[in-house]
Formats: C-alpha cells, structure tokens, sequence
C-alpha cells in the first residue's frame, strides 16, 4: 500500500498561483486526477442563476457563463493519514458543473457528480454534501484515446453519458485572463447541506498541465434533467493527463 508524506505532497510543488493563500490549517483528503477531459458549452449565467444556492453567483467571462462536464480517473483517494486501499482509493468519475463566487472567491458548483464507487459516493454525500451518484463506468484507454462509458445506477430512465478523447498537443500552462484560466484554475468548491448550509472547500494543486484535445461526445444526457440544452457549436475541449490534489474540510460560507 502507498503511504503518501503529507509535507512533501506534489500538490505543493509550487503555491505562487493561489488567487488567495493556502488554509492555515491541515488538508483533509488528498487524490489524483488522470486522463482528464475538460468540455465546456457556453450558456447565459441568467439561465443558470437558479440552479445554485443563494449567496453564489454564477460567474461570467466576456458576456456569458459555461457549462463543463469532467470525465476523467480518480487514483490515491484518502483521508489523511491513511495509506491507499485497493478498490476504494481509485474509480473513475464523472462531473457536471457550473463557475460560481461568493466573498471574492470563485469557485466550482457541482450539479452532479457519478461514480463508480459506492463508497467514495456515500463519504462525498455525508463528509462533502456533494450530490454524488452511483454509476457504472467503463473507461479504458489504447493510446493516447480514452474510452469513457458511464451509466448511473438505481433509475429506469438513467443518465447517460459515452464519449472517446485524445490530446492533440503538448502541455502547456493557461496564462491569466484567458478563457481556459477562468474555466479551470479555481480552488475551491462549494456544496449545501440537506439543512440548506452553504459551505466551501479549499483544494490546491500546482497549475493545470493542459493540453488541446478532439473527443467524439456521442451521448450526453447529463444536463437533462436541469433543463439545460447543449445544442450549437462543438464544446471548448482541453486534456490532462495528471494533476495531484488536496483538499480541506469545509467551512461555512456566511448567510447574507
């Protein structure tokens, strides 16, 4: 089993890009990400506004808001100190998500989030109040193309999504002010308790090395059950291949 040195953790390999200092306290929960697919849609904030939870708002870049869905793998899930456990501590995922700030610091709502890992989806519910789902995922890689299948569980109607990807080019870091730093360098999350508390989490890990990416989307039914219609131009796409994470335990956002 991996035993993971929580002071010379990756995720701290650099801290000069925080839009704000790092938490005082000790990280939570650390994780990797892999074989990562950021696809994004534009879509008015005013159409998403009242899908999140007063005091957020819904972030805009140059006029308009978007909408990213997340296929990727997680590896080296766990609670800090503990060592990595075979099955629980590595699943794949799949996320729908919006661009959120309250209090000058933006962040990620989560619509939903599927995986394939009843236990990682039982602890993000009751430690994180993030509304995950169980889901069967398939994804699985020849190449550089990942193959990506999910299906979520426990419906007669279940939400579907099924797409291949690929980079296209080699790393590089976004610069700020662009539309791929906005969409992607954020560090936090911001989740409500079934009481209705709104609360954020601090993640931090070193800036995101992207890469141009082509996918084939061929079922996306993520977004329907919050009426929101994906239809136009081809998403916004960007890959990466790895970015090691750590994350804090919530704090309460102040009601307004």
């Amino acid at each position: 089993m991996k035993h993971v040195d929580a002071d010379t953790h990756t995720a701290f390999d650099r801290t000069e890009h925080r839009p704000w200092p790092l938490p005082e306290g000790r990280w939570s929960w650390r994780q990797s990400w892999r074989d990562l697919l950021f696809a994004h849609w534009p879509i008015p904030a005013e159409r998403l506004q009242p899908l999140v939870p007063a005091p957020l708002v819904v972030q805009e870049y140059e006029g308009t808001s978007w909408v990213g869905v997340v296929p990727f793998a997680m590896q080296g899930v766990m609670r800090r100190p503990l060592p990595d456990l075979p099955y629980f501590s590595a699943f794949p995922e799949l996320n729908l998500r919006l661009y959120v700030e309250v209090d000058g610091k933006p962040g990620v709502w989560f619509l939903s989030l599927d995986a394939a890992n009843a236990v990682a989806v039982w602890a993000a519910r009751r430690f994180f109040h993030l509304p995950y789902e169980h889901a069967r995922i398939a994804a699985d890689s020849e190449g550089d193309e990942i193959r990506f299948d999910s299906s979520r569980r426990g419906s007669s109607d279940p939400v579907r999504f099924r797409a291949g990807f690929r980079p296209t080019s080699e790393p590089h870091e976004s610069r700020p002010g662009t539309l791929e730093h906005w969409l992607t360098e954020r560090y936090c999350l911001y989740a409500q308790s079934p009481r209705g508390e709104l609360f954020r989490a601090d993640v931090h890990h070193v800036p995101w090395p992207l890469q141009s990416a082509e996918a084939e989307i061929e079922l996306n039914e993520l977004t329907n059950p919050f009426g929101i219609e994906l239809a136009g131009e081809p998403p916004l796409l960007h890959f990466s291949k790895r970015i090691d994470v750590v994350v804090w335990g919530l704090e309460t956002v102040a009601d307004r």
